[in-house]
């Protein structure tokens, strides 16, 4: 289990894997036309790195467990943090993280987002609730910078971008949540206004992420809602950026635009981000785009917080195994079936049990398989930014609900792998296992449920595309075998080349399926997305161990990260181990997305 990037055995500590990162920085030839990722700068770039990981490790690590248990207090319309979340919110702002992808415009730094996106696992490895806040406001700025005016642009992205006024997106209300086609929240011209495009918002919204909170001057909400006579359904929703405060006659940001928060919830997990009910009564609202078609603004910025969601479960599977790591080495209990290995102890370590093994590889394999997807997620989003290659947005446009769905799905298993390696002691709030579970859980729901990105990945992605995104991808399963016939990973290679033509095969049968019975796709489509997800982390990691065996063998240089040989050996083993222990489930998935919808309908 050598690792190159761990841990020390405190509970509090967690280091970010600056060695695989790097690994896939430099060596993984992750973009679509064959190119590295990062061509120049790579130094610079893992230097940012290295500094994040500071600031994670020293401060938002730290505080994890004080937030989860101290949470979030409303007392007469305000929502107080936590005095330690507070302080890191603060901290990380005058640190200029809050802009790293953002234009230098507006104050930001204009880095890619494949570098953002790592920083955004390390973020939500050490600290999942305060991780919400930069990643809302963040993708509140995408949005505007994409679909709002030049008013708007000038008026809010420098103090968002700055930090001292954070973002939310307000989609959900207490009648539909995924179903936004029935949002009832209300807009009416203002025939008085002075600005263009100004309206009056009324209506509530609930589970908003950071609604309300002591640690922003002002809260810029972003928020759907339906204009008079607008079509019905989702065709019908704008989008309009609702500010908490207005400015007053003398400039200041200090004026009330009638934007309460009249509730938080108490939840399972992420106790330090304040999860409110929002009311807009008569709130001055500016649209964002075009009237009618909010929907394009927002799911311009949901895509993107699907990634970072995505993030999440792969921060959350490194995260499970650094901890159950740290247990497994340090916990005694019987001795090894095959012999003493602690001589001078009353037990061996549990490390040297072949289950508690196999337990933490599934973390670690489901952390990197999952890190190297969620990066050529990011990679394609660079691309596709600055570009108008549809094959590219097609690739992205399908891989994006894998991505969420799967490694948040994977995510929440590796955390629950680390209380069952701490045994009764990860049940137990002191060990911190718990909290990672239940903080967690979240990940496979909000953004769109596993269920909802399952029926947009097989029904809109797949079969809408008739196919053509999904083999843009075992295309390229398809050449890696086809480049790598002669390499010593000839077993592995067999089985992507064999997924690469079954993955579409199957394909085909369900949508023959759902064209006589459209329920065929919702029976099969959970199925579908996860045996998509196994096969897709098999690409990763073929590709992976080819690279590493490239390295060992001094085939390819090195790039500006080193790589010790232990590290690269790692590699190799941990995708064997992928390969024979993990990636057979996608059979059970085959088997039952097949059987159809008919077993489903006697309940």
């Amino acid at each position: 289990m050598n690792r190159g990037d761990t841990m020390t055995d405190v509970n509090t500590h967690y280091l970010a894997p600056l060695m695989d990162m790097g690994f896939l920085m430099n060596e993984m030839p992750q973009s679509t036309d064959g190119n590295p990722s990062y061509s120049q700068n790579n130094s610079d770039h893992l230097f940012v790195l290295e500094q994040a990981a500071n600031f994670a490790q020293k401060e938002l690590a730290p505080i994890n467990a004080l937030g989860d248990s101290e949470g979030c207090v409303l007392e007469n319309g305000q929502v107080t943090l936590p005095e330690t979340m507070k302080a890191a919110l603060k901290s990380y702002a005058q640190g200029g993280w809050m802009g790293l992808g953002m234009p230098e415009e507006f104050g930001g730094q204009a880095l890619p987002e494949t570098l953002s996106a790592f920083v955004g696992e390390i973020l939500t490895s050490a600290n999942h609730a305060f991780s919400m806040t930069p990643a809302l406001t963040m993708s509140a700025c995408g949005a505007i910078l994409a679909y709002g005016s030049d008013a708007l642009k000038q008026t809010y992205l420098s103090k968002m971008i700055a930090g001292t006024w954070t973002g939310t997106m307000c989609m959900t209300e207490s009648h539909c949540g995924s179903d936004l086609g029935l949002i009832r929240t209300s807009a009416t011209p203002e025939s008085t206004a002075n600005i263009k495009n100004e309206y009056t918002i009324k209506g509530s919204k609930i589970f908003i992420s950071a609604g309300s909170h002591d640690a922003s001057d002002n809260i810029i909400h972003l928020v759907l809602a339906r204009i008079k006579d607008a079509p019905k359904g989702i065709k019908g929703l704008s989008l309009f950026l609702v500010p908490t405060k207005l400015q007053d006659e003398s400039g200041e940001w200090l004026k009330s635009n009638n934007v309460n928060c009249i509730g938080i919830e108490e939840k399972m997990g992420i106790h330090a981000n304040p999860t409110c009910s929002m009311a807009f009564e008569q709130s001055r609202g500016f649209l964002i785009g075009e009237e009618n078609k909010g929907i394009n603004a927002m799911f311009a910025m949901m895509n993107e917080m699907r990634l970072g969601t995505a993030l999440q479960g792969v921060g959350l599977s490194e995260r499970s195994f650094q901890k159950s790591l740290s247990y497994a080495r340090d916990r005694t209990q019987m001795r090894s079936l095959s012999g003493v290995k602690a001589k001078d102890k009353e037990a061996d370590p549990i490390i040297e049990h072949p289950d508690v093994r196999r337990m933490l590889l599934t973390q670690k394999v489901f952390a990197q398989g999952g890190r190297a997807l969620t990066q050529f997620c990011a990679q394609l989003l660079d691309e596709t930014h600055d570009s108008d290659d549809k094959e590219k947005q097609m690739l992205l446009d399908m891989l994006t609900p894998i991505a969420k769905g799967f490694c948040t799905e994977v995510g929440l298993e590796s955390a629950s792998l680390a209380i069952q390696v701490h045994g009764g002691h990860g049940f137990i709030k002191e060990s911190g296992v718990e909290q990672l579970y239940r903080d967690g859980r979240i990940a496979t729901l909000y953004e769109g449920t596993t269920g909802i990105q399952a029926l947009d990945l097989l029904g809109r992605k797949v079969l809408g595309t008739q196919g053509k995104s999904l083999m843009v991808f075992t295309k390229k399963m398809h050449t890696l075998c086809i480049e790598n016939e002669n390499s010593k990973h000839e077993s592995l290679l067999k089985d992507v080349k064999h997924y690469s033509k079954e993955w579409p095969q199957l394909t085909m049968q369900l949508g023959g399926k759902a064209m006589k019975n459209p329920d065929e796709v919702g029976a099969a489509s959970v199925d579908y997305l996860m045996y998509s997800g196994y096969v897709s982390l098999a690409y990763f990691w073929a590709k992976m161990a080819i690279v590493s065996q490239q390295l060992l063998d001094g085939k390819q240089q090195a790039g500006d990260n080193i790589l010790d040989e232990g590290f690269l050996k790692d590699k190799i083993a941990n995708a064997t181990f992928y390969f024979e222990r993990i990636l057979p489930r996608a059979n059970a998935h085959k088997q039952s997305m097949l059987s159809g919808w008919g077993n489903l309908q006697n309940i």
